[in-house]
């Protein structure tokens, strides 16, 4: 990848290789820049090294065919350019799901190894990515690099039993959602939305109601417990930002641990849900779904008397209902929301509420995300397609139980 190629410091991702410092330009144009091989051995570092590589690469024989989805890139030309040098590089653009599906069964795009999609927006005019067209797919194809770190619309399941690896970008977006998580922990704390709100209003007794009642029911985050469900690299992000701005406690549950970052954070790992939910005065969801509500009546009835809600994960983890209910009888104090059960319908009764702050899924919306987005697409085909394996995959452990 070019050192010209758009890297923001803050986009979650490694640098490209600064250009030689010998490069020079001759005739106005730039010199030679690094090779690829030099690029992805930074990036492939990140990689499991229980990986599923294609028999062949683009090296031998005819260029592999990858299949781009959605809208042209608008970023890292250069590397997108350097895609098209290696394997062949075909369009589906924006077609519906029948049009998409009729297209698979004629082979109109041929016997593609990858498929592309460069924005979370784009690509998906086809719908959810299920068993049926899933296995509409060439047996050809080996790896879908696909943009956005949540991938609910994806049965990545049966994407493993087809042999096919599916790649997110959530390191793309960590930064970003980070922040946007920070912003909603903030407000829950200190009834932002309410006073925003009520400011925006332009009404004298609106004003007056935010400016002189707030203070006796909002309090400051320092020293208070964060319970994360969720320690990746998203999570994690959190919880450093939060340790180290507000002093808050950090408290997490995940299906795995990670001791090496409890370390770093002075974190404490609740073996259960319910231990977590007990003790934390603000619980964040940064958690993929898996298909299952995770946060309903039961578990509400579990959180500390007047604890805060923040979910930048995904909006289905959520019984809106159940938290609805939670909101009016006290047990949860404040939420901050980023994500809703049924996009782009959010729900009335909870959005209208002064102590919830509702967001239109933008957390990790950002200009730094979509260059990451582009680059680690485009990074995850290169690896996996030329013998390295893939930088993000997501279902590897169905991939491993089916070669094994």
């Amino acid at each position: 990848m070019s050192a010209a190629t758009p890297t923001p410091l803050d986009a979650g991702l490694p640098p490209p290789p600064h250009a030689p410092s010998a490069s020079t330009t001759t005739g106005g144009h730039r010199a030679q820049q690094p090779s690829r091989a030099s690029t992805i051995s930074t990036l492939s570092s990140q990689s499991s090294a229980d990986t599923v590589s294609p028999t062949t690469t683009a090296a031998r024989g005819p260029k592999s065919i990858v299949l781009h989805l959605g809208d042209d890139i608008r970023w890292n030309h250069e590397l997108y350019q350097e895609l098209g040098e290696r394997f062949e590089v075909r369009r589906s653009y924006c077609v519906g799901r029948e049009e998409f599906k009729r297209g698979l069964r004629e082979g109109k795009w041929g016997n593609f190894v990858g498929m592309y999609r460069p924005f979370w927006n784009t690509g998906g005019e086809m719908g959810n990515w299920d068993r049926e067209l899933i296995s509409l797919l060439p047996k050809s194809c080996k790896i879908y690099a696909s943009a956005g770190a949540g991938f609910d619309w994806v049965d990545t399941k049966t994407m493993a039993e087809h042999g096919i690896i599916y790649c997110n970008s959530a390191p793309a977006c960590t930064e970003s959602v980070a922040d946007a998580a920070i912003v909603l922990i903030i407000h829950t704390f200190r009834a932002i939305a309410w006073s925003f709100l009520a400011a925006r209003s332009c009404d004298v007794s609106q004003f007056n109601n935010a400016n002189q009642n707030i203070a006796a029911v909002t309090h400051n985050p320092n020293g208070t417990v964060l319970g994360i469900i969720g320690l990746g690299k998203i999570g994690y992000r959190i919880a450093q930002k939060a340790s180290t701005a507000f002093e808050m406690k950090i408290w997490y549950h995940d299906i795995v641990r990670f001791e090496d970052r409890e370390k770093a954070v002075g974190a404490k790992w609740c073996e259960t849900l319910e231990e977590l939910l007990r003790g934390s005065d603000c619980v964040l969801l940064a958690t993929p779904f898996s298909g299952a509500v995770l946060l309903g009546a039961k578990e509400f009835a579990m959180f500390k008397h007047g604890a805060r809600l923040v979910n930048i994960a995904r909006g289905k983890l959520v019984d809106e209902d159940a938290l609805l209910a939670a909101l009016d009888n006290g047990t949860v104090a404040s939420a901050g929301l980023d994500v809703h059960a049924n996009e782009p319908h959010v729900n009335e009764k909870i959005a209208k509420r002064d102590n919830v702050m509702v967001l239109s899924h933008t957390a990790g919306a950002s200009v730094e995300s979509h260059i990451g987005f582009e680059r680690l697409g485009m990074e995850n085909l290169f690896s996996f397609i030329e013998g390295r394996g893939a930088i993000t995959p997501v279902n590897m452990h169905w991939l491993q139980e089916r070669e094994g």
